[in-house]
């Protein structure tokens, strides 16, 4: 949390006083290490440049915490996202890319001296590549902070082995969850808001022919009930607004409802919508000052993409060309 104060730069002043001086230098830092991240570290030394890489909390970002990647070219059959994201940390960190876990509290875009100050120290490069992708959005509903509720499918799925799962959303990354809860759960009902899923036309087809599979069409997730943990789910249906209570003590709520952009601190930055927008060399408005990923404007975001982008930005941020 940022200290209080009446302007950012007087936090920026405030937070840089609390660590002193000792600043260290590097040619690019990176803030966020999904493949975005990684791809763009892993590029950028390459060039023989020095390149830190500031993650809050464990590399791989969101696909490191789903059940299985997919579609990524020759990526390894039944590939979970945590060993795919301990194959990027291995790779990161055999081309001699440093790794703190540390986070990110407040930046300075401007000039030539980017500088970034963490939770436990503070750090200025030449180049900063913006690649912290995006949160989980919430559903803004009653009872959603209940346990039991926005549960993550390779964690805590094991837990409902033979009781009935929720999965809420109707998109590639829900399906493909509930898909891999359907090999655990007694039974798995997807909710979704549109009259039939929005998937890709394969997690459709599998989905369709799995029997512990039920599909909840043009409906909501509107309230969670319970003592401390669900018990029981209020459902909306979107086309005629009735409302259906659904009893089940036992059962565990998974949320897929799309992404929210992690640029809350990027107050230097215009933004579109949330996202980031950025010019073919992956540079923001801001010289020197690249993004890279999900928190990017984009039509599509999946981990080839997310690679491609932190490749471009690794790469034009190690030229130093906006600098001239």
């Amino acid at each position: 949390m940022l200290i209080a104060g009446k302007s950012r730069e007087i936090n920026y002043c405030l937070l840089f006083f609390m660590y002193g001086e000792d600043t260290k230098m590097y040619d690019i830092i990176v803030i966020g290490a999904g493949p975005a991240g990684i791809s763009a570290a892993v590029y950028g030394k390459s060039r023989g440049k020095s390149v830190l890489v500031l993650e809050k909390k464990q590399v791989g970002g969101l696909i490191g915490t789903v059940s299985t990647v997919t579609h990524y070219t020759a990526i390894v059959q039944g590939e979970s996202g945590h060993t795919f994201a301990e194959r990027m940390k291995e790779q990161a960190l055999g081309a001699g890319v440093e790794i703190r876990y540390e986070n990110v509290m407040q930046t300075k875009l401007a000039g030539e001296i980017k500088k970034v100050i963490t939770d436990k120290g503070s750090y200025e490069s030449k180049a900063l590549i913006l690649a912290n992708g995006g949160s989980g959005r919430m559903l803004g509903i009653p009872g959603e902070d209940l346990k039991g509720v926005r549960l993550n499918a390779p964690k805590d799925g094991p837990d409902y082995k033979g009781k009935n799962v929720y999965v809420i959303g109707g998109a590639d990354g829900a399906v493909k969850e509930a898909l891999y809860l359907a090999q655990i759960a007694g039974k798995v009902t997807i909710v979704c808001v549109e009259d039939e899923l929005a998937c890709i036309q394969e997690f459709k087809d599998k989905a369709a022919v799995c029997d512990s599979i039920e599909v909840m069409p043009h409906s909501s997730l509107t309230a969670v009930y319970g003592d401390g943990a669900a018990e029981q789910l209020e459902f909306t249906d979107n086309r005629t607004g009735k409302k259906q209570i659904v009893k089940d003590a036992e059962c565990g709520v998974f949320v897929y409802a799309g992404i929210v952009a992690n640029t809350q601190m990027y107050t230097e930055l215009k933004l579109e919508d949330g996202y980031i927008p950025v010019d073919h060399s992956m540079q923001t408005q801001i010289p020197g000052v690249f993004a890279a990923g999900d928190i990017c404007v984009k039509k599509i975001r999946q981990v080839a993409t997310a690679v491609a982008d932190g490749a471009v930005a690794g790469i034009q941020a190690a030229s130093e060309k906006w600098s001239s």
